[in-house]
């Protein structure tokens, strides 16, 4: 794979380059004068140009192209776009202010956007609905169907869904790795540090105390998701906290799991006022009980995506760690399949691989 080109002779600005470049996870080629950089200028996925040999790459009259940029460390350069046009640049960026723009020129550079992944967000209308393991269910069932799945776990007070999926001791990244994370991630390397089971990807929490999620931490990881994943699935708080409301702000669908009594319904009903704050579809998935799903469903003025009869033995698979039962005769897995193949772009990929 062709790496981005450095062309500059300026040591300090180099090293700038190499830290900004590692930060999204990018190898530079570096050529440290015009006539170096010759073999890889038209090759190249983008080009930056350092101000330092900026006429001097220009008297070599180098063919035009697109993704070149200029880079000084001298904010205000009066020269800095005069050189910018000699190369043919697109534009000049100041460094250090422009550093975060570098990064994403870097990353979209070397790993280009190859999916635009779904989100969806999984809420209990109150506690003990089942939320947790619908969520990992779900997930675990488009990763069966061949679809790249990660799947979040959101709720510092949720107990953890690498403890539900018996992968509480899985090597990997978790939260407390991520929280001071900024900008953009690199989803290569989110799915390469974080830990898998069965085939999806998961993102949890450590044992111990829980902290809350940063709003930007979370923006971070789904941004990254929605480019390397097919399927994101996060498991919410039912009070949403910043990182849940930038989770609902990217959802194609939010379930909300309804148990089917007066109880179940009202308190769905509190944390459904907080959900449409933030989201836009939003569709009860209803626990049997004492009352109908149509009855349900009207009483909170949302669709209806199906009933989760309760399903004999899970409570006690789950307890051992065992993976949820998901068979087609099982409620849980006709659920998640009805549900997944409801929703615009969960369907398994036309050649049957989404990886």
């Amino acid at each position: 794979m062709d790496r981005p080109l450095v062309i500059t002779e300026d040591h300090d600005l180099l090293d700038d380059l190499l830290r900004v470049a590692a930060a999204a996870g990018a190898e530079l080629d570096v050529a440290h004068a015009p006539a170096h950089a010759r073999p890889y200028w038209t090759r190249a996925p983008m080009v930056v140009v350092g101000s330092d040999v900026a006429d001097a790459l220009a008297a070599t009259g180098p063919p035009p192209r697109h993704r070149v940029m200029l880079v000084t460390r001298t904010p205000g350069d009066p020269d800095a776009w005069r050189r910018c046009v000699a190369v043919g640049a697109q534009a000049v960026l100041e460094l250090p202010s422009a550093e975060r723009q570098l990064v994403d020129e870097f990353a979209d550079a070397v790993e280009p956007a190859v999916r635009a992944g779904l989100v969806v967000c999984v809420v209990g209308g109150r506690g003990g609905a089942g939320a947790s393991v619908l969520a990992a269910s779900l997930a675990l069932t488009a990763s069966r169907r061949s679809l790249r799945t990660l799947l979040v776990d959101a709720d510092p007070l949720g107990g953890g869904l690498d403890l539900l999926l018996g992968q509480e001791e899985a090597e990997g990244a978790r939260w407390s790795d991520l929280v001071a994370r900024e900008g953009r991630v690199s989803f290569t390397a989110l799915r390469a540090a974080l830990p898998s089971v069965s085939g999806l990807t998961l993102l949890s929490f450590h044992r111990g105390g829980a902290e809350a999620i940063p709003a930007e931490a979370m923006r971070s990881v789904l941004d990254a998701g929605r480019r390397g994943f097919d399927l994101v699935v996060a498991d919410l708080p039912r009070h949403p906290d910043p990182a849940a409301a930038e989770a609902l702000g990217r959802a194609a669908v939010t379930l909300l799991v309804v148990t089917a009594d007066v109880r179940g319904v009202l308190a769905a009903a509190q944390v459904l006022t907080g959900l449409r704050e933030h989201t836009g579809e939003i569709r009860a998935a209803v626990r049997t009980g004492v009352l109908d799903e149509e009855v349900v469903s009207a009483s909170l003025g949302v669709r209806c995506a199906g009933t989760l009869p309760d399903q004999p033995r899970l409570a006690s698979a789950l307890n051992r760690g065992d993976i949820p039962p998901l068979g087609r005769r099982t409620p849980l897995g006709r659920f998640c399949g009805a549900f997944l193949s409801s929703v615009p772009g969960a369907a398994p990929s036309p050649s049957g691989t989404g990886r």
